[in-house]
Parts: structure tokens; sequence; C-alpha cells
């Protein structure tokens, strides 16, 4: 519209009331600060600004707010002041709101207007519409330089007192929110008013701010500890209590958690006492309304609340089902008119109607991926918190842990993080991958609960229970399968069913899973082979060689293709342990069996002492993540210096080296050439394992045509093996009868006789209880025992191992809450108010704040520096223009050289004949016969002892004078 600006400026010159009501109105719409006729506009609006007539004042008062600009608001700064002290109400409240705007475009015009608008607060017999205008305009300055107005605070409080109207009441208790940290002083005399106010007032809107203000201004915290404080803190918490039952008024329910999300963290207890309305919000159909009652629980959960909160969001998990596209309001189709029937219409076979799917009534609304993924945060973070110091049941913590799974979403990026890094839900994707690492960590820290955390692993990572475990559609969950591996690998001493984890890991599904996935799951075979092959308590028989041959022969089949995986962690941990589990299959394929003649016969070295030897040392600990960088440094260490010296000679050796004639180790051909494909021969199991155990030898049995051995040596050895574990009562001997030839069973044989019959021995049956649970309890194997609830132990958890004193406590990564922050607005009128912050209204002109204290301090110095600087740069030019004038008053061989100046006239003192003095202006030629006294004169030194100049010895000039005129009575007889 801004061809018809000049036209709108003409309709505003109207001398029609009813005109230029409508000129100011499309003034408003149209004009803005860059406007090119706004320039005309300035003296039609301070000519209607001194108009005697109310309504014509209120027009531009009403269009400057719209329009401004800085250069107009300090031309017109001068005519809206007058307009103050007008005599009508309405013009003085909208000059007062016209001058703030003003204030957000060019501040400086507030330190003028202020004393005035000061006046007008002040002012008892003011009208209560100007006195809210003022207090509205205070509020909202009074929060960028709340100093400033701390000398309004006693009437601000009459105000407050006095009430009548709650929408000022509201301004002036969010102006004291921002002026009690100033003032501690004000915090016990806003106290019994804003209690009575929350007593007594009906609106909800001034009991949220009274509540509010007591939070913000700090009341609360102030008064801890006190009686005083706790009725406060009671009051409030009932009243929002109210405020949630209110049916009907999401609103209300959202100011009123927001609430109690400020009062948590002073008074916990009393916000955990209203447990029972806050978590009825976590089921409501307001999603805003369930996040906002999930940052309260966590902040209320305590010891006791724990196991009630959580198992209330996992029945909210359990039963809301998955949210799908199809219940996104925006697909659904009967919702929009965009569906036209195409049938005819005298068909009516081919009319379709359209209905809404029906909703059961008891079905819970659909819960979206985000939000699921929340609920599961939260839950994590009251769990984890301080080290787990609110959990008292780790058993219950690690099968809620379980379930969570099932519950995941699946995530929208599938991926993983060898980093610690992976448990913050900010950065992973996956929240699975948190999960996991939440058992793992309850593993590690909690000793006791070693055992109970590998069995939950166990079941994650069996293929058989996939389906009971994990969601059922979406790869939601797979996260927690890193951490699972990784339990079943490191304590895989404490695994019930090892048999069936080694057929899980080594699954041909496996080796699709992602690559740092399958790099756990290969790191954690080898450990779970070392578990089932490791004992030497069992004699080596021809059962026990052929389950460990075919055992060692499926995990070879399974690492063989992951050697040449794309993923280099996959590939080199591969490569390793296949080429170990290799020499494993060999040594067991070698290994003799235990002979029928022979009691016990020792199995493979390699399988019992070596192997597990990889896997065994200190055990793994929580690390202080400030740890390492405590560890000094050695003083050798020297990072610069290179490994080999010889590097790069060797570099270029290798490239002059000819790889064609014959490798004489097959490295060339092993590492740079494609092998030749292979095509197996259909054998049976049987056969293979026959032609294996015939084709290769052990180590440690082998023919005596082959290796012989000192048959003393070994008779040596056997005897001295003897004597060592004479005492042991678990090792089984070969010369000993039957296993039985331990001292305690040589007691026994010598008081019962040397034939001993074990089945002479009576059998008496202990009846405690009932039968039938005796007898089941027998029968049932130790490993499908019902579990019974032990007696409570007191649990330690470890905490983490670092260098020096300080021992860090576990930072959970339940995130900490920001402190309470003076709210940072901005400006619905889209005008760039920052100015404001750094105008002073201190009538003084001094700064009252501290911190502007130290600014003009800086100021006053900088400006002291900046003069400083100057004047050096002056005296330097100074001397630098002295040196220059002083070379150019040299000729070349060095003499002293002035120039000439205009020669002045010297007056003379001459004594006439007469004997009366007069002053002659001396010329080239003197009159004859004039005598002219000469006065002498000093002489001066040259600098460089030159000699003077004869034109220096004229007579001396006198100082210039205003002359008198003189009388020569005798020559002139007259008056010259």
């Amino acid at each position: 519209m801004s061809w018809a600006s000049f036209n709108v400026l003409e309709v505003m010159s109207s001398q029609k009331y009813q005109q230029k009501r409508v000129g100011y109105l499309g003034a408003v719409q149209s004009f803005r600060p860059d406007t090119e006729v706004l320039m005309l506009a300035e003296n039609l609006l301070k000519k209607d600004l001194s108009s005697p007539q109310p309504i014509t004042i209120s027009l531009p008062l009403a269009a400057i707010p719209h329009v401004i600009s800085p250069s107009m608001a300090n031309s017109l700064l001068s005519d809206l002041l007058p307009r103050l002290t007008h005599s009508h109400p309405a013009i003085r409240k909208k000059t007062i709101v016209t001058l703030y705007r003003l204030a957000l475009v060019y501040p400086e015009t507030l330190r003028p207007a202020w004393p005035r608008i000061k006046e007008r607060l002040i002012d008892e017999n003011e009208d209560p519409s100007v006195t809210a205008s003022i207090v509205n305009v205070v509020c909202e300055l009074g929060w960028r330089r709340p100093q400033d107005f701390l000398p309004l605070a006693p009437r601000l409080f009459d105000l407050l007192v006095q009430g009548g109207n709650n929408w000022m009441a509201i301004k002036i208790i969010k102006l004291f929110a921002v002026l009690t940290p100033l003032e501690p002083r004000l915090v016990k005399k806003l106290v019994p008013p804003l209690t009575s106010l929350i007593k007594t007032t009906p609106a909800m809107s001034l009991l949220y701010e009274c509540i509010n203000g007591i939070i913000q201004g700090g009341i609360l915290e102030g008064s801890e500890g006190s009686v005083e404080g706790s009725e406060i803190a009671k009051l409030c918490v009932g009243k929002l209590r109210s405020m949630l039952a209110v049916e009907g008024d999401p609103n209300l329910k959202y100011v009123a958690l927001l609430a109690f999300a400020k009062i948590v963290i002073t008074y916990p207890f009393l916000v955990s006492q209203h447990q029972d309305v806050i978590l009825e919000c976590i089921d409501d159909p307001d999603i805003s309304i369930r996040i906002r009652a999930l940052d309260l629980v966590v902040d209320m959960v305590n010891a006791d609340n724990l196991m009630i909160i959580v198992e209330r969001l996992m029945r909210q998990l359990k039963n809301a089902p998955l949210a799908s596209e199809t219940d996104d309001p925006a697909n659904d189709r009967i919702t929009h008119d965009g569906i036209i029937p195409t049938a005819e219409s005298d068909d009516e076979d081919m009319a379709a109607s359209l209905q809404r799917p029906q909703k059961r009534l008891d079905q819970s609304p659909p819960l979206p991926d985000d939000y699921r993924r929340s609920v599961i945060n939260r839950i994590l973070d009251m769990c984890a918190r301080d080290t787990y110091s609110n959990i008292s049941d780790f058993e219950w913590f690690i099968e809620i842990l379980v379930q969570l799974v099932k519950q995941a979403p699946a995530s929208s990026r599938f991926a993983f993080s060898q980093e610690i890094e992976f448990a913050n839900s900010q950065t992973n994707p996956d929240i699975s991958c948190r999960i996991g690492y939440e058992l793992q960590n309850v593993a590690v820290r909690v000793k006791s609960m070693r055992y109970e955390a590998t069995r939950a692993a166990q079941s994650l990572v069996l293929l058989d229970q996939r389906k009971n475990l994990f969601p059922t559609s979406g790869s939601g969950g797979l996260g927690v399968l890193m951490s699972a591996a990784w339990i079943v690998g490191e304590y895989a001493d404490m695994l019930p069913n090892p048999d069936d984890v080694l057929s899980s890991l080594t699954h041909p599904t496996s080796c699709q899973l992602p690559s740092d996935l399958l790099t756990v799951y290969v790191q954690a075979i080898p450990k779970v082979v070392v578990r089932l092959t490791s004992n030497q308590r069992y004699s080596w028989t021809a059962e026990r060689k052929m389950t460990t041959t075919l055992l060692l022969a499926r995990v070879v089949h399974f690492l063989e293709p992951l050697t040449t995986h794309p993923s280099l962690e996959v590939q080199e941990r591969a490569v390793e342990f296949l080429e170990l589990l290799r020499l494993a299959s060999e040594a067991s394929s070698g290994q003799a069996p235990q002979s029928e003649d022979e009691t016990f016969a020792d199995a493979p070295l390699l399988l019992t002492q070596a192997i597990p030897s990889l896997f065994a040392g200190m055990e793994l600990n929580p690390v202080a993540p400030g740890a390492q960088r405590k560890v000094p440094l050695p003083e050798e260490l020297d990072l610069d210096m290179p490994i080999n010296g010889q590097l790069q000679m060797l570099l270029q050796q290798a490239d002059f080296d000819d790889h064609d004639g014959g490798d004489e180790d097959g490295s060339y051909e092993h590492y740079y050439k494609r092998p030749k494909a292979v095509v197996p021969q259909s054998l049976s199991a049987a056969d293979r394992l026959d032609s294996q155990a015939s084709g290769v030898g052990s180590y440690q049995q082998s023919t005596p045509d082959e290796d012989p051995v000192d048959q003393e040596t070994a008779a040596r050895r056997r005897a001295e093996r003897k004597e060592r574990y004479k005492d042991d009562p678990f090792y089984i001997d070969s010369d000993r009868a039957s296993g039985r030839s331990t001292p305690i069973h040589n007691t026994i044989r010598s008081n019962n006789g040397e034939e001993l019959d074990v089945d002479t021995i009576p059998i008496m049956d202990l009846h405690l209880g009932n039968g039938e649970a005796s007898e089941a309890a027998v029968d049932s194997p130790p490993a499908s025992k019902a579990r019974s609830r032990r007696p409570r132990t007191p649990i330690v958890i470890q905490n983490d191992e670092t260098l020096g004193d300080d021992m860090p406590v576990y930072s959970s990564s339940a995130p900490t809450r920001p402190p309470l922050q003076g709210r940072a607005k901005k400006s619905l009128l889209q005008v760039d108010s920052s100015g404001l912050g750094a105008l002073s209204l201190d009538e003084s002109g001094k700064a009252t704040n501290p911190l502007d204290i130290e600014r003009r301090a800086a100021e006053e110095a900088e400006v002291q520096r900046a003069m400083k600087e100057v004047e050096r740069l002056r005296l330097e030019m100074q001397r630098a223009n002295e040196r220059i004038q002083a070379r150019a008053g040299e000729n070349g061989e060095g003499d002293l050289v002035k120039s000439k100046k205009t020669k002045k006239k010297k007056v003379v003192a001459v004594e006439d004949p007469g004997g009366v003095v007069r002053d002659v202006a001396e010329s080239g030629e003197q009159a004859e016969g004039v005598v002219v006294k000469k006065k002498k004169k000093k002489k001066v030194k040259a600098d460089n002892n030159l000699e003077e100049d004869p034109a220096e010895n004229a007579a001396p000039v006198k100082a210039k004078k205003k002359k008198r005129r003189q009388i020569d009575f005798e020559n002139d007889g007259g008056a010259q």
C-alpha cells in the first residue's frame, strides 16, 4: 500500500474528525518507520498533539507507536511530555504507553520522561487506570534494570495491599519477584499480603502469580527450614493440588505442574505427598501435560516411591498400543472433505459409505515413539540417580531393564558406539543402547547381583527368547545386544546355559548384524568356548573329545567367512581367534582319550591352561572419567622419536624387491592373491572327524617314532604330579581305587573293612514339612529351581577408581536441572530493546549497581589511556616537525642560514637641538645632524659557537605601543 501513502497523509490532515480518524487508521496499517512520506507527517503529528480536543489527541497517540523511528522519537518527545499533565485520564494513560514505545526505539527519551512518570505513580489521587498503565510500564522495564526501581517499593507495596485490580496486582507481584533478590528485607514484608491473597482470591490467574512470585522471588529458598517457610510451602502445594483437580481446564493443570516443578527443588517431600494426582496427569490425553508430569516425577522420586512410580510408567507403556501412521489425524481421510463418490447416481450398489473407526472406551490412546523414548529415559534417570542410591531391590531393577527392551521403539538409524557415550540419550538414537549400558553397569558395580545380571543377559542373547523379550516389529531393542554379549563373554563362568549361548552367538544370522555388534560377538565367542572346554576336573573321555571337537569345528566354521568381513575390527578378531581355535581343534583331535585301563586322562593343556590364561587376569572395575588425565607421563617417553629409525630405508628397499620370483614362505600369495575356489567334498561328519584324527597328531601325545621321549623323565614328572596332588580330595589318580583313595576313605576303609557294601547302608527320609514338596525339590534340577526371595543383605556398589584422594561420585545420566534464572523476554513489538538495559534512571547520574560502577571505571580508564596515547602521538609529531625545520635551516656546508624577515620600522628616540625628544621611524637614510642614541644589546651565544651576525648589532626594537602625538611648539606653533 505504499502507492497510497501520500493520499493517506492528505486524509490525515483533514479538519473533519471522521476523515482524520480514517486517515490515521490507514497510517497505522500502511506506514512503517522507513516510509518516505513519514517526514511530512511529523509536523501533522505535533499539531494534533497540541489540539484542545481529547479525541483528536488520541489519534496521534495511537498511531505513533506503530510508525515511530529514532529521529522522530527525539523530535516528538517535547510534545508528548506536556500530555502527562492533561486533565483527561485517558490522554495521560495513552501518553504513558506511547512513551514506553519511544523508549524501546530510542532509550534516551526515557531519561527526561521518567521523573514525570514517577510523579504520576506516587500521586495517590491519580486515576486508577493511569496508575495501572504506569505499573505495567514499570514491570516491563523492571526486569532489565531492577535496581533503578527499588525506591518505588513502598508505593508498589501500598498498591498491592490496597488491591482492587487483579491485573495490576499480577504486575506488581512480577516486579517484586525481581526486586527481592536485590533487597532481602522485602521477603518478610511480602509474606503476609501474598499469603492473604492466596487464601482469599477466587481468581486462578492471581493465585498462580502469587505462588509463582513466592517461588521466583526466593521466598521459599530464603525461608527454607523455618516454620513460616514450611507453612507457606504447604499452602502453595495445597492450592496447586486443587488446580490439578479441576476438570476440563488443561491450562490450569499445565501451569500447576510448572509451579510444582519449581517447588520440588526445595521441598521435594511435600510434593511427593501429592503423587496420586501427579501420576494421574501421566495418563492425560494432552501430551504436553504428560511430559511436564514426567519431568516432575523425576525430581520428586525417592527410595520410598521409586517402585510405585516406575511400575505406573511401565503399566502405561504396556497397555498403550504403538502409534502408527493411521493414528495420525493428518492421514484420516474422513476428517477431510476431499473424498467425492464417483459412482453413478442410479447405481446404489456402487455407493459405499465411509465410517469412522470405532475406538473402544477401555483402550488407551497410542503413544508416539518420541514419548516412549522419553518415558524410558525418565525411568532410567530415576533408577540410576546417585549411583543407584534409591534402589533397594536390584533383582526388581534387572527385571525392569529386561521389560523395557520390549517397549523400546525402533530407532530411525541403527547405530552403536564403542565409547561409553552411547548411554547418553541425547546423542544416541537407539534407547536400547542405554538400557544395555545400565545392565552392564549393574553387572560391573554390584558384585552380589552379577549372577542375576548374567542370567538376564543370557535371556537377551538367546534366539528362542527374541519373540518374548523384543518388540514384535521393527529393530527396536537390538542396541541392548552389545552390552548383553559383553556380559556373557566377560562373566561366562556364571552362565546357567553356556551351550545355548554359544549356539546363539554362532548362529548364521549373526553374520548379518552391524559391524560394531558383530565385533563384540566375536570377542565373546572364545570366552564361552573356554567356559565349555577348560574344565580340568573331568577326564578326557572319548565322549568329551567328540563333543569338544564338534564344538570347535562349529566355531571355526562360523569364523571362517568373517576373515574377509568389510569391517577391520571384525576381520582382525576373526583371524586371531580362528588361528587359535584351529590349534585347539588340532590339539583335541590328537589327544588320545581315556583308555579302559585308565581311571583319569588329562585334557589338552592348550584347552585347559593356555587359552584360558589369555582371558584371565585382573578384574575390570569402573574407572572415573578424569582418572586417565591424572596418570603422570614417564620421563623417558619421547613421542617424537621414531620407533624405527631405518623405516625410510626399509620402505625404499621394499619397493625394489622383486615379487615375481618364488615366494619361500608364501606370505605374498596369502595376502595379495585371491584364493582359489575349492569345491568341498561331500563327506559325512564322522568320516571328516576320523580323517582329521588320523591325519593330525597332538603336540602333547606323540608316538615314539615321531618324537621319542625319555621314559625316566616321564616317570619323574608323573611322580612329582602325584606327590603334589596327594592331599587333594578332588584329584583322581589312576593308582587310587575307583577314585576313593583319599585319607578320608582310607579311614573309613580301615574301620569298616576292606570291602564296603554301599547298598547295605540304610536310607532315611527326612520329612521336613510337606512330603510332596520335598520330593519335588529333590527331583528338580538345580537350574530349574523356583526363585525364592532371599533375606535382605546390604548391597555394596563399587565406586569409580581414580588417582589421588578425591573420589568423584559416579554421575548418572540424569540431567541436572539448571538454576532458576530471570525470564528472557522478547518484545512482542519486534523491536530491539537491548539499549534499555544500559540506560540508568538514577537521578544523580551515577550507577548504583556494582556492575555499572565497574563498567564506568573501565570506561574512564579507557578514556585516560586514549588521551595519553593522543598526547604521546602529538609530542612525537611535534618533535618530528622540529627536526624537519632544523634540517631545512642548514646549507650544504653546515652553516646556519637564517631566512629573511620583513623589516619592521624601528622607532628610536632622537633628541633634537631644542632638547625635545621625539620618536623617529628608522629608515634607510637618517636625517643629517640627528644624533641617534643607541642602546647596547647583550650578545647571544650561538648553539654552534658561530660568530655573531653584524646585523644583530643594530639598535634594539622597542615593543610596539600606542603612541601619543607629540607637540612641537617652537617649530609648528600649534597642534599637529
